[in-house]
């Protein structure tokens, strides 16, 4: 392998990006139309993780980078700070999501019933080769229920709190342009809980995957069961200037609640939100927000652990900052390496052992001793 020195200016840069582009070819509205019709699933996951809603921006954002997450949650935070702040919605409570799958693993028998939604969770995964054949990979239509279920469902917990099985802890109803905004304020710790819920909102799934699954598998402090799982539509009701309250329209929401004994009489709920439909990120979110309390310092549930390590953007972007030259420091170890091994040629030499001479190889003769290249140009020729 060898090391060499970047040349050119903006001309190669320039050429680079033509290169890029050139792979993903033409981007249109057409291209955006089939990402936003056939995607969908990505399409929210990008939207949860940039924290915007807006499907058309997020299927443009996966067009222009080729479908690469972490480029195109950048671009969609990137375009969310040039807009202006219009309005705050009102806050939304479960029994009004607009509901269009809500389970439990928890409890059989719910208030408001169960409904099994759209999932695949009970389907053989087969990877339909046949499409490659020209056989289209369709279903029969939906057949409407007998008797439909209501939009909205109560709230799984606030039946388990009149239970007496949940605790309840008095809460200071806060308004809702006075929620702290971590768009607008840094992450401190430790983190109000606005914050961590939402920084879990637009984490980086695999990221909260990875380390939820850590707590599932043993390495957290509860086991999590899915106390209720919803994919909803929350409607957006903003106040007028003039007073009134009007419904700016419905935006697609995930949130889940896991259970857990807390070791006594009562049971503790972990829970976690976000725009567009992403059960498993939910799941786990929920799963950490859960085991965040007492979790021991550098476990994957602590809250500063598991809320820095799963911002996507910083993350990423502190990853490919390796791509970019390092000569000066790199130089710099190699000097320290050069001073290190000069002392220790020194020592040798001063030594009760200076009067026997290193050898080579050969039988009887001397070599010299070894020195690092001078240059990062002498690495790549020594290597070759």
């Amino acid at each position: 392998m060898a090391y060499v020195a970047t040349r050119g200016g903006e001309r190669a840069i320039a050429q680079a990006e033509r290169l890029y582009r050139e792979g993903l070819g033409p981007v249109d509205r057409d291209r955006v139309t089939v990402i936003a019709r056939s995607l969908p699933w990505l399409v929210d996951r990008v939207m949860g993780e940039a924290s915007l809603y807006e499907p058309e921006l997020a299927a443009l954002a996966l067009a222009q980078t080729g479908g690469d997450l972490y480029e195109a949650v950048l671009l969609l935070r990137a375009w969310r700070t040039t807009q202006p702040r219009l309005a705050i919605a009102q806050p939304v409570t479960q029994d009004r999501l607009f509901t269009l799958r809500r389970i439990s693993a928890a409890f059989k028998d719910i208030p408001g019933g169960q409904i099994l939604g759209p999932t695949l969770d009970y389907s053989h995964r087969i990877l339909a080769t046949g499409v490659l054949e020209d056989q289209p990979l369709s279903s029969a239509p939906v057949q409407k229920a007998d008797h439909p279920a209501p939009p909205h469902h109560p709230s799984l917990a606030a039946w388990q709190k009149a239970q007496g099985l949940v605790a309840d802890p008095p809460r200071e109803q806060v308004a809702p342009d006075a929620i702290p905004d971590l768009t607008r304020e840094p992450l401190l710790f430790p983190a109000p809980r606005a914050h961590r819920l939402q920084s879990l909102a637009r984490a980086d799934s695999g990221g909260v995957l990875a380390l939820g699954y850590s707590a599932m598998r043993g390495y957290g402090n509860a086991h999590p069961t899915v106390n209720e799982l919803r994919l909803a539509e929350a409607e957006l009701r903003v106040r007028h200037p003039r007073g009134t309250v009007f419904s700016a329209g419905r935006v697609k929401i995930s949130q889940a609640e896991v259970a857990a004994k807390n070791g006594g009489t009562r049971i503790r709920l972990g829970f976690a939100a976000t725009l567009g439909w992403n059960e498993v990120k939910v799941i786990s979110a929920a799963t950490l927000d859960l085991n965040a309390a007492g979790a021991t310092k550098g476990a994957p549930t602590e809250e500063e652990f598991f809320l820095y390590h799963t911002e996507p953007v910083e993350a990423s972007g502190f990853c490919i900052h390796f791509k970019l030259p390092h000569y000066v420091t790199f130089q710099s170890s190699l000097d320290a390496m050069r001073d290190a091994k000069a002392r220790s040629a020194v020592t040798t030499e001063t030594g009760p052992h200076a009067r026997y001479p290193h050898t080579s190889g050969d039988a009887g003769g001397a070599s010299a001793p070894a020195t690092l290249p001078d240059s990062v140009e002498q690495i790549g020729e020594t290597a070759e």
